[in-house]
């Protein structure tokens, strides 16, 4: 008999892990075949992790945990752009949105954390990051996961802000790379493109995170008995980091957009001053091509048209108010 088999996993399961913990430590795995029935109390802890399950999958799991029911199971297994909290008295589902960088793209997903007491359920869905390592960090200290679902979905939240605050390292790196580019060689067309894209990219991680601040803080002081005191100030935390990441990426936003500013005003000012040196040169010109003109009409009678000194003269004449023009063009700074 198989591995999976014996779990009662299958091979198209969504199933990451279930394990069941008593007093903070790793008791056994519990199967999504023997999930029905299961008891619940504060001395024990059930943890369900689920990717990218088929909706028959979750709503199983979700009967078996004698949650989700009508509208509530409706929004249980719709995916989510934004993040939200639903209080449903015995249990709490937060939703929350995963954002990682691959190959210089944001990868967005979405983690659903439904919990109560004595159990957790996370599910993750399209780019979102693993619990697997929090959850190896929990087991090595039992005493963290016996503080209660609540203080394990708190710790979920910690991790996600580790993971924004480096995604928010990374962005300002390179928003600090195209403010030095724009200094030394300005914007070309490819360059405002990029920095069109990473503007787009800001906007979009703010409306992910943004509303994470006030989730977090509404949890705080839920009047839930599922949110136990201690976990009430560690989410008071969470909120406070996040605020401070949500102020970073708005700041990053209005730094690309200041770039964006600059760069078209450079542009102009360089558009105008091309004018300028344009113009200065038409007008310079102009003055030889006049009295060249009048000289080439052929006509009989002209001035010094016979006079030893004439050409000469004519040609300092031209030399003389184009040394002029020049002068007065590069004193005003038009050349």
């Amino acid at each position: 008999m198989s591995s999976s088999a014996v779990s009662g996993v299958t091979p198209s399961s969504g199933l990451i892990a279930s394990v069941e913990y008593v007093h903070g430590k790793k008791r056994e795995s519990i199967p999504l075949n023997r999930l029905s029935g299961y008891k619940r109390d504060s001395a024990r802890l059930l943890w369900v992790g689920l990717k990218d399950p088929s909706d028959e999958e979750l709503i199983k799991v979700c009967k078996d945990l004698s949650i989700g029911e009508g509208a509530a199971l409706e929004e249980i297994l719709m995916s989510h752009k934004k993040p939200k909290v639903i209080d449903y008295g015995n249990y709490i589902q937060l939703v929350a949105v995963t954002i990682t960088k691959q190959n210089k793209k944001l990868v967005f997903g979405e983690m659903q954390m439904i919990f109560g007491v004595g159990f957790v359920l996370t599910v993750r869905r399209g780019g979102a990051m693993t619990n697997s390592s929090l959850r190896e960090r929990l087991e090595s200290s039992p005493e963290l996961i016996a503080r209660g679902s609540d203080f394990v979905v708190a710790e979920i939240l910690d991790v996600f802000v580790d993971s924004f605050s480096a995604l928010a390292s990374r962005l300002e790196t390179e928003v600090n790379q195209v403010e030095q580019k724009m200094m030394l060689r300005g914007f070309r067309e490819t360059d405002i493109r990029k920095l069109y894209k990473q503007r787009r990219d800001l906007l979009r991680i703010r409306t992910s995170i943004t509303p994470m601040v006030e989730i977090c803080r509404k949890i705080a002081v839920m009047k839930s008995t599922i949110i136990e005191p201690d976990s009430r100030s560690y989410f008071t935390i969470v909120s406070d980091r996040i605020a401070r990441i949500d102020e970073q990426i708005h700041s990053l936003h209005e730094a690309l957009a200041f770039a964006f500013e600059a760069s078209l005003m450079i542009g102009q000012s360089q558009q105008t001053d091309i004018t300028k040196k344009l113009a200065a040169w038409a007008a310079i010109l102009a003055v030889p091509t006049a009295i060249a003109g009048i000289y080439g009409m052929n006509f009989e009678h002209m001035p010094e048209l016979k006079w030893v000194f004439g050409y000469p003269l004519s040609l300092g004449v031209m030399a003389g108010i184009c040394g002029f023009l020049y002068w007065k063009f590069k004193k005003s700074g038009w050349l």
